[in-house]
């Protein structure tokens, strides 16, 4: 197994991407922490890993307190003895649909002041954890408007760039201590459900179906589809385990060819 008795904590658990990616780590052997403000959200994802013979337990906490997010953390450490991965996917509250000169700047500020709090928080409070044990990997998740500018996508991409940018960073500066930083980079899973949000509201503006809306937007890869959520999750999975023990500071392209490095 990939993670066999890893310690994985996963803010944002409860949503589509952090559960597919709990289940994805357990699947491969870690024993998985959820971290969220909505119980219902993580019990759901709880009883889909127990069901398959994973080991999980959940916490209600906001991610964008340092408090919370401390507290958490030494728990986990007390019952464990360390943790090895984080991986943050936490919701950015971000505003869609209206061009940049017609939002108010809370509207467009929102997801960057969300996106930074809450990897600051959890990385800094994390990283104290796994420098005692010399190893770690901490994970994000963006998306390609992180570096292709899309209308209508107010902060969005900003808050995305903005990830990318502090894990470059923090990955200078952890490596030293045995913590990896990776960052994925994904087109967007229209088997997500806030994805699928996103996507009904640009083909709105744009006038066309969501059916043309998703073609056309399939029709930009190379590989002519979307990544699915099992897909990003897989690649998670892989930055996590020591397979991609040479890999940090680097932003894993999931868009199926929407972008090319």
């Amino acid at each position: 197994m990939l993670l066999k008795d890893k310690i994985a904590i996963i803010f944002g658990g409860g949503g589509a991407i952090g559960g597919a990616v709990a289940k994805a780590f357990a699947g491969e052997g870690a024993r998985v922490f959820l971290a969220g403000r909505s119980i219902e959200k993580l019990e759901a994802v709880v009883r889909q890993i127990s069901g398959a013979g994973g080991r999980v337990e959940i916490a209600r906490i906001d991610a964008l307190n340092k408090q919370e997010v401390e507290n958490q953390l030494n728990e986990i450490v007390k019952k464990t003895g360390s943790i090895d991965i984080s991986f943050n996917a936490i919701g950015l509250n971000d505003t869609q649909g209206l061009p940049l000169t017609e939002m108010v700047y809370d509207q467009f500020a929102s997801p960057i002041i969300t996106a930074m709090q809450g990897y600051f928080i959890t990385s800094a409070a994390v990283v104290k954890h796994m420098r005692k044990k010399g190893t770690g990997v901490i994970l994000a998740i963006t998306a390609n408007a992180g570096r292709k500018p899309y209308p209508n996508t107010g902060g969005f991409g900003v808050a995305c760039a903005a990830i990318e940018g502090y894990c470059r960073q923090l990955a200078a500066e952890v490596g030293e201590q045995g913590i990896r930083v990776v960052c994925i980079r994904s087109a967007g899973s229209p088997d997500a459900p806030g994805v699928d949000e996103v996507f009904k509201l640009h083909a709105k503006n744009a006038g066309i179906t969501r059916e043309a809306f998703d073609a056309g937007f399939a029709d930009s890869t190379m590989l002519k589809r979307l990544p699915k959520l099992n897909e990003v999750a897989n690649v998670a999975l892989l930055m996590a385990s020591d397979k991609a023990s040479a890999i940090t500071a680097a932003v894993v392209n999931v868009t199926c060819g929407e972008l090319a490095d």
